[in-house]
C-alpha cells in the first residue's frame, strides 16, 4: 500500500462521503482506498469489540448467467458447489493448470442458471477473461465492477446494526438474503474478512450513499467505527487470513497456503485439479505458518525466517497485532527443515534478528460462526 494521488487511480461510489468523515487514503490495486479514520488500532478494536464499517468496493464482481451456469463454474473453480444451493455463498479459488493461483474469490449461488462471484479487484479482469475463454455457447460472463459497491459491517454489534435498519440477519454463515433498504436493494450476506460476526452488503454501485448513511449513523450509536484498510489488514493477519498476492499467487499454491480445505477434492475436474493433486499425494514443499514475536519488533513482508543459521522461509505479511500488542507475520516455511508448531525461530529485521515462536493461526479466537 503506497500513497499516491495520480489520475490513474480508480475511484469509488463513496469518496467524497470518506473525505466528509475526515478518512487518509492510498493506492491499493490501483484504487484510492480509505485507510483510517479514528486510527488503526481504535478501528481493528471497535470492530474487535463493537463494530466496524468498511467500503470495499473496489472488490471486483462478476456475473455467470445461462444454461448449466453453475455446472460450468463448478467445473472451473476449485470449491465444490454442490455442496451449497440457492441463497449460499462459498470461498473458492481460481487456478492455473499447474496449481498456482490467478484468484481467491467468493462465489454466491443464485440459481442452476446464475452465479455471482466477487473476485479481488486487481484480478477480476483475470478472473473474467478465464472463464470467458473456456464458457460454452449460452452462457455470458459479464464484469460487474462497477455495478455494486460492497460495505462490510463487522463486530459483535453488527446484527444489532443491521437489524435497526431492517435488515436481515438470521441466515447462516456464508448464507445471504436480497433484501431493500429505504428502496434501495440490497444483497446482504454473512460473510467477513476480520474473524468476527458480520455481513457484506451490495447494493446498486450509484445508489451507495443511501445505504453508507445510514449504516455509518447506526455504527456510531452502537459505539463503532469507520475502519480503512488499515485495519481490515491488522484484523485479517490476525485470523491468518490469506491476501492474494501475499500467500497466494500464481507461484504460491493454495496447499501451501493451508486452502486445501476449500479444493473439491472429489470432483472430477476444476482447474489445477491434476496438479493440486500430485501436490497433496507429495505434501507441499512449505507451508504458510504463524510467527508471534517474542520481544519488541513489528515484521513486514519479504523478510528472511532462519533456524539458527539457516533460511528455512520468507514471511509474506506482517503488522503488529492490536489485540495481542505484539509483532505477528504469516510466512512461508521449507517442510524439509522440521520446523514444528511451538518452535523458536529468528527473522532478519535490517540485520537484526528478532526472536518468533511458529505457531498455527488464528492468532485469535474464531468468532466468524
Amino acid at each position: 500500500m503506497s500513497s499516491s494521488s495520480s489520475g490513474d487511480l480508480l475511484h469509488g461510489p463513496l469518496e467524497d462521503r470518506h473525505r466528509t468523515h475526515g478518512a487518509s487514503f492510498a493506492e491499493f490495486s490501483g484504487w484510492l482506498m480509505p485507510v483510517s479514520y479514528a486510527g488503526t488500532v481504535a478501528e481493528h478494536n471497535a470492530t474487535r469489540n463493537t463494530v466496524g464499517l468498511f467500503d470495499v468496493s473496489h472488490l471486483g464482481k462478476a456475473l455467470v448467467r445461462g444454461p448449466g451456469a453453475a455446472e460450468f463454474v463448478n467445473a472451473c473453480l476449485t470449491n465444490d458447489l454442490r455442496r451449497i444451493g440457492p441463497g449460499k455463498a462459498q470461498y473458492t479459488l481460481c487456478c492455473t493448470e499447474n496449481g498456482g493461483v490467478i484468484d481467491d474469490l467468493i462465489a454466491y449461488y443464485v440459481s442452476d442458471d446464475e452465479i455471482f462471484l466477487v473476485p479481488n479487484a486487481a484480478n477480476t479482469a483475470a478472473v473474467v477473461a478465464a472463464l470467458k475463454e473456456v464458457a460454452p455457447a449460452g452462457l455470458t460472463i459479464t464484469d460487474e465492477h462497477r455495478s455494486y459497491a460492497v460495505l462490510a459491517v463487522q463486530g459483535p454489534r453488527a446484527g444489532d446494526v443491521l437489524t435497526a435498519l431492517g435488515l436481515p440477519t438470521d441466515m447462516d454463515y456464508m448464507g445471504y438474503a436480497d433484501a431493500e433498504y429505504d428502496g434501495v436493494a440490497v444483497r446482504v450476506c454473512r460473510t467477513g474478512y476480520t474473524g468476527e460476526h458480520g455481513f457484506e452488503l451490495l447494493p446498486p454501485w450509484d445508489q451507495a450513499a443511501v445505504v453508507f448513511d445510514a449504516l455509518a449513523d447506526q455504527v456510531k450509536q452502537h459505539d463503532g467505527e469507520l475502519a480503512g484498510l488499515g485495519a481490515r489488514d491488522t484484523l485479517r493477519t490476525e485470523m491468518g487470513y490469506p491476501l492474494h498476492g501475499h500467500e497466494l499467487s500464481l507461484d504460491i499454491s493454495p496447499l501451501q497456503a493451508r486452502c486445501g480445505w476449500a479444493i473439491g477434492w472429489k470432483k472430477d475436474t476444476f482447474w489445477g485439479r491434476d496438479a493440486l493433486v500430485a501436490e497433496k499425494e507429495a505434501g507441499p514443499k512449505r507451508l504458510l505458518r504463524g510467527l508471534k514475536v517474542l520481544g519488541r519488533g513489528v515484521l513486514r513482508p519479504e523478510l528472511t525466517v532462519l533456524d539458527g543459521d539457516t533460511a528455512v522461509g520468507v514471511t509474506t505479511s506482517g503488522t503488529f497485532s492490536p489485540t495481542l500488542k505484539v509483532g505477528i507475520a504469516l510466512a512461508l516455511i521449507d517442510s524439509s527443515a522440521g520446523v514444528e508448531d511451538g518452535a523458536r525461530v529468528t527473522v532478519d529485521v535490517r540485520g537484526r534478528a528478532v526472536e518468533c515462536e511458529v505457531v498455527k493461526p488464528p492468532f485469535v479466537a474464531v468468532k466468524t460462526r
